[in-house]
């Protein structure tokens, strides 16, 4: 029987109801409508048989922004509730662009007027990057019916058709806005010399990884960290310990555990092990989620004018039923960023600190980066 982690709602398993599906539509409660009208938070462009793909506003009278979700403290119920409830409104993209750039624009959800050729249906959709969504309806007309409110720093880089994506990103992050928002706007095709829409899916991770290989320019000119330190949070059954590592080079690692019978998992643990050294070769397998946590690590890292090498391990529980999207490990690592860190002697004691943190050593085998630390102090000692 294959995997959760391969299925992802597709039916591999031969079960013949998902049973994650299954919980995602106990929560819906929207009646099958054929006209919305309401705010449109942001846009969804699906990634299926591109560049032939369809999609359009995303329509949800809530809020569509996790860093909200946390301010409120929601649970992942809450959560998937509010997810199930969010509508995606389909069409080739060609014939919404327009529409949908002005709610990307838009740094408040705009009011829009969506009729649809048949009542919305139940269609969730979901992997470990997006968040989920749980309503979908082809659009046959949509209008929007508000005035967008746009930054000052988003409409200069949007209205430059000169500047590369990659530098309107950068310099966006740089200016305050978020990487939700600038997620929006490269889904949408405002940004770059050379303009296109890029499903969410991807771009999603892209901006992760544009920022951080901006900001890590920025960070390994920077003098090491004083200390070895140790970060820790805990969200929606995510436990992250972050450990950082004094270093005049920057360098990565991420680990990530999902426990016997979570929500990826199988009858027995599943481990995921990737890094990078100078430069990072190929698409991680741990996902979105690897880009998310490095981004959160590298933005600590050049807020405090420093240096090092990062481990990040993520445990993850049953607890974590639902595939709520990388948001979560971006928002946990930024959480345990914050958190103040904890101070460790020398590395064997800063080992000994996670395992107590985890009350598991599974992580200490899978770690590269430790292995290399260690023989790289050895050899300095001996010289």
């Amino acid at each position: 029987m294959k995997r959760c982690a391969e299925c992802k709602g597709k039916g591999l398993c031969g079960l013949p109801k998902c049973p994650v599906m299954q919980r995602f539509y106990a929560q819906t409660s929207e009646k099958p409508v054929s006209e919305y009208m309401g705010p449109a938070p942001s846009v969804f462009i699906g990634s299926g048989n591109y560049p032939k793909v369809i999609g359009g506003p995303l329509l949800l009278r809530e809020p569509d922004i996790p860093t909200d979700w946390i301010a409120k403290n929601l649970s992942i119920d809450d959560i998937v509730a509010i997810r199930s409830r969010t509508i995606r409104g389909t069409q080739p993209i060609g014939s919404v662009l327009e529409k949908s750039q002005e709610v990307a624009l838009s740094r408040r959800p705009l009011d829009v007027e969506a009729h649809f050729v048949k009542p919305i249906q139940f269609g969730l959709s979901f992997d470990g990057t997006i968040a989920p969504i749980g309503l979908s309806g082809q659009l046959k007309k949509v209008d929007v019916i508000d005035n967008a409110v746009v930054e000052p720093a988003v409409d200069r880089y949007t209205s430059d058709t000169d500047i590369r994506a990659t530098e309107a990103v950068s310099a966006l992050h740089h200016d305050g806005i978020d990487v939700y928002r600038i997620t929006d706007l490269l889904t949408a095709g405002l940004l770059g010399s050379k303009r296109r829409f890029v499903p969410t899916r991807w771009a999603i991770t892209a901006v992760d990884d544009m920022v951080s290989l901006h900001l890590r320019k920025q960070v390994e000119r920077l003098p090491p960290l004083g200390d070895i330190m140790i970060y820790r949070s805990l969200l929606h059954g995510n436990h992250l310990v972050i450990l950082l590592i004094p270093s005049s080079d920057f360098r990565f690692e991420m680990i990530e555990r999902w426990q016997k019978q979570s929500l990826w998992g199988d009858t027995g643990d599943v481990v995921v092990v990737d890094g990078e050294g100078r430069k990072k070769r190929g698409y991680s397998p741990i996902a979105g989620a690897y880009y998310s946590a490095r981004l959160a690590v590298l933005e600590h890292l050049a807020l405090t004018g420093r240096c090092a090498r990062a481990l990040v391990i993520r445990d993850i529980s049953g607890e974590y039923w639902a595939p709520l999207g990388t948001w979560v490990i971006r928002e946990a690592s930024r959480q345990a960023m914050r958190s103040g860190g904890i101070v460790a002697q020398d590395l064997t004691t800063a080992e000994a600190m996670i395992t107590r943190l985890l009350g598991s050593s599974f992580w200490r085998h899978q770690s590269e980066l430790i292995r290399d630390v260690m023989v790289q102090r050895t050899f300095a000692d001996f010289f």
